[in-house]
């Protein structure tokens, strides 16, 4: 017989293998692993037919065959002999796709998929945010976040330029409807012009689009010019 592990989370995949074995596996039994590096053809052949020289059960990991394809074929066709076989096989493996977790779980005596979480993905409003209440330091340590989160700088620009595009209209027209704009973030914009200096948002526009520009042709770093522009705020 055979059970099936599998998952994006590796470290559950990991532990619950681990569990299987420790709460499952005979005191004379004998514990073999087969994986993807040291995989040699006629390997699960040989693991259908072993039988232990003491006459314990014959357990066998099968870590990670999608790493090998001929492992993996290997496992694969002979899926029907692992589930009659009266050895135990634990399949090991990354994130399935669905063909083969209706292959796997046809003949499995059991199949848990562990998937982890997705990470959330980081909320450039923060940073327009920041900067429409022109907070320095606020807008610094989420630029410091967004590259973390593998931001590119392309994307962090477009929506600073986009707060200072709506700062920018907001200061020329007398209405949402003059400037394009719903009312809440047009009425949001007005406010937060207040804080900055006549003609500041039009000059910070320039020295942004100039930066983007010069990231672009080479002349500039965009990385550091993008952290260099956010501490003259």
């Amino acid at each position: 017989m055979y059970v099936v592990y599998f998952g994006t989370d590796r470290t559950r995949v990991r532990d619950a293998v681990g569990e299987y074995v420790e709460k499952n596996f005979p005191a004379d039994g004998t514990l073999t692993t087969l994986d993807a590096q040291s995989f040699a053809s006629g390997q699960i052949a040989d693991a259908l037919g072993a039988s232990s020289l003491f006459g314990g059960d014959e357990w066998f990991v099968l870590d990670t065959p999608s790493a090998n394809p001929d492992f993996e074929e290997e496992v694969k066709t002979s899926l029907k002999e692992m589930s009659e076989s009266t050895n135990t096989f634990i399949v090991l493996e990354g994130a399935l796709l669905a063909p083969a977790k209706k292959a796997y779980g046809k003949y499995a005596l059991s199949s848990e998929e562990f998937a982890a979480e997705k990470a959330e993905r980081f909320n450039t409003f923060g940073m327009a945010e920041a900067l429409a209440q022109k907070d320095k330091r606020r807008l610094w340590v989420l630029l410091q976040e967004a590259r973390k989160n593998n931001l590119r700088e392309e994307e962090i620009v477009g929506m600073l330029w986009w707060q200072l595009k709506s700062l920018r209209l907001a200061a020329v027209t007398h209405s949402a409807g003059e400037a394009g704009m719903k009312d809440f973030p047009y009425n949001k914009a007005k406010r937060a012009l207040a804080a900055f200096a006549p003609g500041e948002v039009v000059k910070l526009s320039r020295s942004l689009l100039e930066l983007y520009h010069a990231g672009h042709n080479g002349t500039r770093d965009m990385d550091i010019a993008l952290e260099e522009w956010v501490l003259t705020l």
